[in-house]
């Protein structure tokens, strides 16, 4: 039996088959291979590295395909960096012969042209002005004095929200809707001498509409609300606003419709503000959103300013403008927003 195990085990070393020696690359078809796995450790030169058909989701490996994205991009930077000094350097030389900067194309400034853009100097724009609903604000006849009010039942995200708009908009006043209808509530805030009714309206605790509705006589607006932040969840914001009148910062309300936005808007605060306050309520309009911040700032020296967010934060798009006070059934409606006219062009804004 030993004799027949060792017979066995000289039989299976004999069976071995020699392990097969690699071959050469080239024996093997293996160059490009090699040619992909070179550039890691080559420095890159003064241009891109990689051949201009190069894809980086052609590689599978992902931790490969990590790092060559990283090379490429941080490649794609120096080069960028490079291109801008080498001008930087012409604009120098050239001095006042240098040619005019390029203006990048953006949506902005490719802006399809709008019948309805105010111009200043125009007679029938400063008579409908003289004449509108806002007139008596703006030939101050009038203090604002804002009623702000919530749904019904409102959580507590969107209550803080009202107090922190009161704390902003000076002579505002919070009161509870205990479930009245806005018809019932309009005469009343017209008896108390109120000039607004600002409702803000929630969806799954939060909030996601304004009306916004200018007393006596109107406009009644209707916004979408959104991207709202509170005080406490802001960074690095400023200490709470004092009660100063702030200073108002109306942007890009070009159009005879955000023309009438941006009085509406200027109608919420007083006239004179106070500048020892240096607080600013800024309603800044690009693509139609209206993008509100409140700052306040503080002249470091005679060239930097430094400016202090203090919240809140939130964005409006205006859905619908009213004539008249809020009536939902039988109202007149100056403009209403319809997506399928809108979506058309994405160069044409009507604010």
């Amino acid at each position: 039996s030993v004799q027949e195990a060792g017979y066995h085990l000289c039989s299976r070393e004999k069976t071995k088959k020699p392990k097969k020696q690699p071959k050469p690359p080239h024996e093997n078809g293996n160059e490009s291979m090699i040619e992909k796995t070179e550039p890691e450790h080559v420095d890159a030169p003064a241009e891109l590295s990689f051949p201009p058909t190069f894809s980086v989701s052609e590689i599978k490996n992902k931790q490969r395909r990590h790092l060559m994205f990283m090379k490429l991009k941080q490649e794609k930077r120096k080069l960028k960096v490079a291109l801008k000094k080498k001008k930087k350097k012409e604009r120098d030389a050239l001095g006042d012969k240098a040619p005019p900067k390029e203006v990048p194309k953006t949506i902005e400034n490719q802006r399809v042209y709008d019948e309805t853009t105010v111009n200043p100097e125009d007679e029938e724009v400063a008579f409908d002005e003289g004449t509108d609903e806002f007139s008596a604000y703006f030939n101050r006849l009038t203090n604002p004095k804002v009623l702000i009010t919530t749904c019904d039942r409102p959580r507590g995200r969107t209550v803080r929200f009202c107090n922190q708009l009161a704390t902003v908009i000076p002579d505002a006043h919070v009161y509870y809707r205990r479930g009245l209808a806005l018809k019932k509530v309009i005469p009343q805030c017209i008896a108390r001498g109120f000039t607004y009714l600002m409702v803000i309206n929630e969806d799954r605790k939060v909030p996601n509409g304004m009306v916004l509705c200018h007393l006596p006589d109107g406009p009644t607006a209707h916004f979408k609300v959104s991207s709202v932040r509170l005080r406490k969840e802001m960074k690095r914001r400023g200490k709470d606003p004092t009660e100063h009148s702030p200073e108002v910062i109306l942007n890009n309300f070009t159009t005879r419709l955000g023309h009438s936005m941006g009085r509406l808007f200027a109608a919420l605060f007083p006239h004179d503000p106070q500048f020892v306050g240096r607080q600013v309520a800024t309603f800044h309009n690009q693509r139609d959103f209206i993008f509100f911040r409140f700052h306040r700032y503080i002249f470091k020296n005679e060239k930097r300013v430094g400016i202090q967010e203090l919240g809140p934060r939130f964005t409006l798009k205006l859905r619908s403008l009213q004539k008249g006070t809020f009536d939902s059934k039988f109202g007149e409606y100056e403009w209403v927003l319809k997506r399928h006219e809108n979506d058309v062009c994405r160069r044409r804004f009507n604010l």
